[in-house]
């Protein structure tokens, strides 16, 4: 069987006959798209003639764009619309169960770093042409939900959320979970097995500029690092200011941005670091107990990287002092029952000192970062967050491919001298 040409034309298509063409719009959004990472020299084996893996890019990104839920559904449209299928790259078929599994092997099989190739080359083009310029990066994470029963709650499953049980239909798939906050300062969490994809957003464009699919049991904080480390390795971006929510307030990464990436960290704090102390500061930097006594100094240590200075209870710890007051006058539970009240403060430099949390500047930095909601939004219309493929690989593939195509619907815009449109996913192409 020969190879075949996907620049062949169907015979006797109304469209040519006609002289139109409705689906040139496609053509000049897949013209837009370098697939040159996924070409490789196809060796002769035998069976069925190989299928380029640019055409099934393509198809995919296609997929996104009407947007159809499962491959299978994809595979169906391809044989109803002979045209499309022939822009794409592909040859007709009448078997919708062979081209869908053409779909699923190109997604397990295709290492992930080869959409991100093309993925970056897309950023580097909106680069050049003034859309994307790196001075505010936003960092967020979206849950991606396998499909597996176990998070299907209409089934009766014994140990739905068990840890150490991992679900049959997808192993690479770990338990994660979702906050929701249905009423104010009320959060409800909710487990799912899955992965979740952490993005970095560039503000104001909104528009995607690395991304990373990982097990849903992986921490985003572990991830912040690398991921800004391979975004300054790849582009070289003048940031000015990194958003994020208080699941980045740690102090490591804290550091990070304002000495490596020199700029200003707009990451919210978290509220675990607030928490009510019993305890005062005094004039001369020791601390002061509830009962208004000053606590006496006992040493310093090193904890995860930090120096903290230890106060005890001044009762407990000096005869002088017990001789002219014996008791606590507040009767503390830690003096009954205990060698007194024990308080902690840093002895290092906190890097959070140095952060106006309050001002204005803040603030209205920090509102940029609802942009990262936006963008999720509309990768969520591409059907990222429910794959129908199983396995790590396939679903980065799954979501490296919603990531493309928003890119490239913003590059085309940006080509077609349609700027004001490079975020709109749905109504770009028709009105091409």
């Amino acid at each position: 069987m020969k190879t075949f040409n996907p620049r062949q034309r169907l015979l006797l298509s109304a469209e040519y006959l006609l002289d139109i063409n409705p689906l040139k719009k496609y053509q000049i959004l897949f013209n837009n798209l370098d697939c040159f990472p996924l070409e490789s020299p196809n060796l002769s084996r035998g069976g069925r003639p190989p299928v380029s893996k640019s055409a099934l890019l393509r198809a995919l990104i296609y997929k996104n764009l009407k947007p159809l839920p499962t491959l299978y559904d994809l595979a169906v449209d391809l044989i109803d619309n002979p045209s499309i299928c022939l822009k794409c790259g592909l040859q007709p078929s009448s078997n919708p169960h062979a081209l869908k599994e053409r779909f699923s092997h190109f997604l397990k099989d295709t290492p992930n770093q080869s959409l991100q190739l093309i993925k970056s080359s897309l950023v580097s083009e909106l680069i050049d042409l003034g859309q994307i310029q790196g001075h505010h990066l936003s960092i967020d994470g979206c849950p991606i939900f396998a499909n597996v029963k176990e998070n299907n709650l209409k089934t009766s499953i014994k140990d739905r959320f068990l840890k150490a049980k991992v679900p049959k239909g997808d192993p690479d798939a770990k338990l994660g979970v979702t906050i929701n906050f249905k009423e104010p300062f009320k959060k409800e969490v909710k487990y799912f097995w899955g992965y979740r994809n952490i993005t970095i957003t560039d503000m104001p464009s909104e528009l995607p500029v690395t991304e990373i699919t990982k097990p849903a049991n992986i921490s985003e904080q572990s991830l912040f690092i690398p991921l800004f480390t391979s975004v300054q390795q790849s582009f070289h971006f003048s940031i000015e200011e990194v958003l994020g929510d208080a699941m980045f307030d740690a102090e490591y990464i804290l550091r990070f941005v304002i000495d490596n990436l020199k700029a200003l960290p707009r990451i919210a704090r978290n509220p675990r670091r607030n928490k009510y102390s019993e305890v005062k500061l005094s004039s001369t930097g020791g601390l002061i107990c509830i009962a208004g006594f000053n606590m006496i100094y006992w040493g310093k240590f090193k904890d995860r990287g930090k120096i903290r200075k230890k106060f005890v209870c001044p009762i407990t710890h000096s005869k002088k002092f017990a001789q002219i007051t014996p008791l606590c006058p507040w009767n503390h539970p830690k003096f009954l029952h205990g060698k007194g009240c024990t308080a902690y403060l840093r002895g290092d430099y906190n890097v959070r000192e140095n952060i106006d949390y309050g001002s204005e500047d803040f603030k209205k930095s920090y509102n940029l970062r609802t942009g990262s909601e936006r963008v999720f939004s509309r990768l969520l219309t591409f059907c990222m967050q429910s794959p129908s493929v199983i396995g790590l690989n396939a679903t980065a593939n799954h979501c490296t491919i919603a990531h493309i195509t928003t890119l490239l619907i913003a590059l085309t815009a940006t080509k077609t001298d349609h700027k004001d449109k490079i975020r709109f996913i749905k109504k770009f192409l028709p009105t091409l």
